[in-house]
């Protein structure tokens, strides 16, 4: 027994984050243990803009470290090809159903923050705007997202408990078993057809929390054609991540 708790204390110590050291170079890391995982993985996280190792429990970071090492080549070629953060600031231009509007600080209006004229107008302290303007994109986000969700879950005969926004990095979407569902707020970034599938894609969870075939009867009756949608977010969802 003393020996078990040797090893698994010695599995489960891991820094949260960082650097890395290979033969050629070092590589930022966010260690991640997942008790359900059943076998090492990495990911790119292109917000952080590192490499993200998910452990099994019983699996120490010697594991990880390998197989960092031997992909280190695609990684590195991964890292390199993120484009560039987007901060909040004025002259940015950010989307907004999938339209470029450029930010523009009117330190003398009265308006809080609003759109006009494909621009992003806000108000107040410049020190602010960085702030206000992702506050605004979320009360954008919630104001396109629940109606389009109310509507479809009373298409298909069921209840939406509540609507959460979030700032996920692998998902855009969720349901869980009691009828929540959860969004990333960036899908505001994304043209309305994107919107309209990965919220008809959630809306199908409240009838079948699966992905088979009657579930996607469901999303193809509340979205007829999901296929741009869902090439649109596999070439550009993860730009979407950049903004902010």
């Amino acid at each position: 027994m003393p020996f078990r708790w040797s090893f698994l204390s010695t599995a489960r110590a891991l820094p949260e984050r960082e650097d890395v050291a290979l033969p050629v170079g070092s590589v930022p890391v966010r260690w991640k243990r997942n008790a359900r995982a059943r076998r090492v993985s990495l990911r790119i996280c292109p917000v952080e803009r590192l490499v993200v190792i998910t452990l099994p429990s019983r699996i120490g970071r010697r594991q990880g470290v390998a197989l960092l090492a031997e992909h280190h080549g695609w990684v590195r070629e991964k890292l390199a090809a993120l484009a560039p953060k987007v901060a909040f600031a004025p002259g940015v231009e950010v989307p907004l159903l999938g339209e470029m509007h450029v930010i523009r600080h009117v330190p003398e209006g009265r308006r809080g923050v609003w759109r006009e004229g494909g621009a992003i107008l806000v108000s107040g302290e410049r020190a602010h705007l960085s702030r206000r303007v992702a506050d605004f994109l979320r009360a954008e986000a919630r104001r396109e997202i629940a109606p389009r969700a109310q509507a479809l879950a009373a298409r298909i005969e069921r209840r939406i408990k509540r609507i959460i926004l979030k700032d996920t990095r692998s998902r855009w979407g969720s349901c869980a078993p009691d009828g929540s569902l959860a969004f990333s707020w960036r899908l505001v970034l994304a043209p309305s057809f994107v919107l309209d599938y990965v919220v008809a894609h959630e809306v199908a969870h409240l009838a079948e929390l699966n992905h088979g075939a009657r579930f996607w009867r469901i999303v193809h009756m509340i979205c007829p054609d999901p296929e741009p949608a869902k090439r649109w977010l596999a070439r550009n969802g993860q730009g979407l991540l950049r903004y902010g």
